[in-house]
């Protein structure tokens, strides 16, 4: 029997961690969705060509590439006339993971809003409204502006799932004091939420929240005076758009001595296990006869 694919992200390779690390956490993220019984498909753009699967040579030269794009879901034909090499966004591998009928998609945290006086909304969020592929994260990235984030994801029709949680997780901490739409506590019960959504004909992705382990978070009142020292220094220095989040992640885990680094680490390390027992159990309901 073919193990089911899960698709992983390759912007926190190509801008979302420093090396050695990044290549370090992408081999260990494969390695964790094979030993629960998945086929992992990292998804990259190399030389203007969609891959959906590298090899090991693919993701060594994809961690140690310079002049690397990020790529979303508005980059594709840019980057296939340019022949452009880069990282998928979570809304760029959302639209490969779709074209190549992967079914379970896992990341760290989602873009979102950042604040909203400045619009600075991720492509990541209607990306999520109209790709119908279960998502395994730790909430949004606590950078962001996490209720106004919940509100958007609300305004279009997501379902945001607590993993094990009644709570929004808050990437590094395990709470943010915001509920999610439903609480599930098992692959099969995601499963069946997800064919039950699809089969009403919706078309959004369903959105599952896992909090990363309670030994690697880092409490939001130590990182929040942190998070709002590294906005002030972007909006000094001007920096906007799609080079922002890089930035930021950065600057954290310079003034957190490492320990946001750590935290993102575990927590993706986390939501690719999660998400390789999501396609399994996915994988054995779809073969599942009608009763």
């Amino acid at each position: 029997m073919n193990s089911p694919a899960v698709a992983l992200e390759s912007t926190v390779i190509t801008h979302g961690l420093p090396r050695p690390q990044n290549l370090q956490l992408a081999r260990e993220m494969e390695r964790l969705v094979r030993e629960n019984g998945a086929t992992p498909a990292t998804i990259a753009v190399l030389d203007g060509q969609i891959r959906v699967g590298l090899t090991e040579a693919e993701l060594e030269r994809l961690a140690n590439a310079t002049n690397v794009h990020k790529i979303s879901r508005r980059d594709f034909a840019a980057a296939a006339t340019k022949q452009w090499t880069g990282g998928t966004t979570v809304a760029g591998t959302l639209f490969a993971a779709r074209r190549a009928g992967i079914r379970v998609f896992a990341t760290g945290g989602i873009g979102g809003v950042h604040e909203v006086a400045t619009l600075d909304i991720s492509a990541d969020l209607q990306a999520l409204a109209d790709t119908p592929l279960i998502v395994v994260c730790a909430g949004a990235k606590a950078i962001l502006d996490l209720p106004a984030t919940l509100e958007y994801l609300e305004t279009m029709a997501v379902p945001v799932i607590g993993y094990e949680t009644d709570e929004f997780p808050a990437f590094y901490s395990r709470q943010s004091g915001l509920p999610v739409s439903a609480r599930l506590d098992s692959p099969e019960e995601v499963v069946r939420l997800a064919k039950t959504h699809w089969g009403l004909g919706m078309q959004s992705a369903v959105l599952v929240c896992q909090p990363l382990p309670p030994e690697d978070e880092i409490p939001a009142a130590k990182i929040l005076p942190f998070i709002e020292q590294a906005r002030r220094e972007a909006a000094e220095k001007g920096i906007h758009g799609q080079p922002l989040t890089p930035f930021l992640l950065a600057r954290l885990a310079e003034l957190t001595g490492g320990e946001s680094l750590r935290a993102n680490l575990a927590l993706l390390k986390n939501n690719a296990r999660l998400g390789a027992q999501i396609a399994v159990a996915w994988q054995a309901a779809s073969k599942e006869k009608p009763a």
